[in-house]
């Protein structure tokens, strides 16, 4: 069985200290879709091993430095979910049983044929795969989750670009304080987003968050949702309502699109802000409420504040600390990894069994524009993943409105001339503009290109990349 072109290539480490043998190994296997690592003795193994994960290590029995059974034994201990092939000119049934009592799940002799290797590797690695799906299946969730936020996250915002990691940093300093935070982003961003996590990073996240979308509430209704009101205060309040402010109390108060609140109610609420009082609507008597603030909005409020559609003594109050989301265009670097986890995310949510996306499709969303941001993103994943004829989402699963755009050139962010170019130049170039876009990770770019990592990496040092 050869895996098909999952999200991550299956990942083999060959090891063989004829170099020749081991190429002719891993360019073999790479035709196959796997993406293969070489070591040209034990010792480079077991390094390698310590430094990233493999899921099958195919070694050579006999070598100058350590024999295939010493390897063996380290990544039984390094690597133990790895399956372990050997390979060897000096066959003997005393040595395949050795092998297979210390954890060899399988035995070649040389020479190789590699249809054979294809088809006992195949067979090795899915039923390793299906021995530990089921019970590791909630445990890996957990860690993954773990594991995104530690090294690409915060509390659920995911992106490894500098601007993203540059809004971790404030989000861990501002989160343990009281201090007000403004976001500014365009719409789909995630601002709600930033702001529960705010609240979850905060003493203040065993009490309420309470978001009010100001853009949604007429300017008749926002007052008595924010302030509440007594009972007759006005034409259908037939009995008193908490405001939203009063209901935070001792929790974080969220106002999204804030720049759509209306200018009177702007006044009271900064009444709220330097009192910490609330007074209902048609009311006297003032309620004492400790809030934390945090507000959004996708328009330019200090534009506003010249127009005099905006107080500035309430921006004054609001952007004690201001947080700038990008859009998802200045940091497309990260639309593999969020790729990636909505379609974890959202296969679980929905019961479907989708476990990857092929490169063209990859490639097609990574070059979309994403006017919408992470939203549309999220949005686009969902449609493919409930609509998704097969495991892995193909081109045909994209939606027609980001394939036309890629048609058109929309999101190609200019055009690049080929008459009059070799074809070095213009792989180089495309190499150059794709290991830029992911970020320098080698990994997604050579699955947007098409090729194997070992071939990437050798035409990136070709190059001078």
């Amino acid at each position: 069985m050869t895996p098909s072109k999952d999200t991550v290539p299956t990942k083999i480490l060959v090891i063989d200290d004829d170099e020749g043998h081991a190429e002719a190994l891993a360019d073999g296997l790479e035709m196959d879709g796997y993406a293969c690592r070489l070591a040209h003795s034990g010792g480079e193994a077991i390094a390698a091993m310590g430094e990233e994960s493999y899921e099958a290590v195919l070694t050579d029995l006999v070598m100058h430095d350590k024999s295939g059974l010493e390897v063996l034994k380290e990544a039984k201990q390094l690597q133990p979910e790895a399956v372990v092939l050997l390979i060897t000119g000096h066959a003997t049934v005393e040595t395949a049983v050795d092998a297979m009592r210390h954890g060899a799940e399988d035995y070649l002799s040389k020479p190789v044929n590699l249809a054979e290797l294809r088809a006992k590797l195949g067979k090795a690695v899915e039923k390793a795969r299906l021995r530990h799906r089921n019970a590791e299946l909630s445990a890996e969730n957990v860690e993954l989750r773990r594991q995104l936020d530690k090294r690409f996250g915060f509390e659920g915002i995911l992106g490894h670009s500098p601007q993203m990691q540059r809004v971790f940093e404030i989000l861990a300093q501002v989160a343990p304080s009281p201090a007000t935070v403004l976001v500014l982003g365009e719409s789909g961003t995630g601002k709600e987003l930033v702001a529960r996590a705010i609240h979850t990073n905060s003493p203040r996240s065993e009490r309420n968050f309470v978001a009010v979308n100001c853009a949604a509430l007429s300017e008749g209704l926002i007052e008595s949702e924010l302030f509440g009101h007594i009972k007759g205060a006005f034409t259908g309040a037939v009995t008193d309502k908490e405001g939203r402010i009063a209901y935070a109390d001792g929790g974080t108060l969220f106002l999204d699109e804030v720049g759509d609140m209306p200018l009177v109610t702007q006044a009271k609420l900064l009444r709220v802000l330097e009192t910490r009082e609330v007074v209902q609507v048609g009311g006297n008597e003032p309620r004492k409420v400790d809030i934390r603030l945090v507000a959004a909005t996708n328009r330019d409020l200090r534009t506003m504040v010249s127009e005099a559609e905006f107080r500035e003594d309430l921006l004054f109050r609001l952007q004690v600390v201001s947080l700038d989301l990008p859009p998802l265009r200045e940091r497309a670097g990260d639309t593999p990894l969020l790729i990636d986890h909505f379609i974890s995310e959202l296969a679980a949510e929905h019961g479907r069994d989708v476990t990857g996306i092929s490169p063209e499709a990859r490639a097609l969303l990574v070059r979309h524009p994403w006017p919408g941001n992470v939203r549309e993103l999220r949005n686009a994943i969902e449609n493919m993943v409930l609509l998704a004829r097969g495991r892995e989402l193909v081109v045909d699963d994209v939606p027609e409105s980001i394939k036309n755009v890629d048609a058109a050139g929309g999101a190609s962010g200019g055009t690049y001339d080929l008459a009059g170019r070799s074809l070095a130049e213009v792989e180089r170039a495309l190499i150059a503009e794709n290991l830029k876009l992911m970020e320098g990770n080698r990994q997604k770019t050579a699955q947007v290109l098409g090729m194997g990592e070992r071939t990437l990496y050798r035409k990136i040092k070709e190059y001078g990349l």
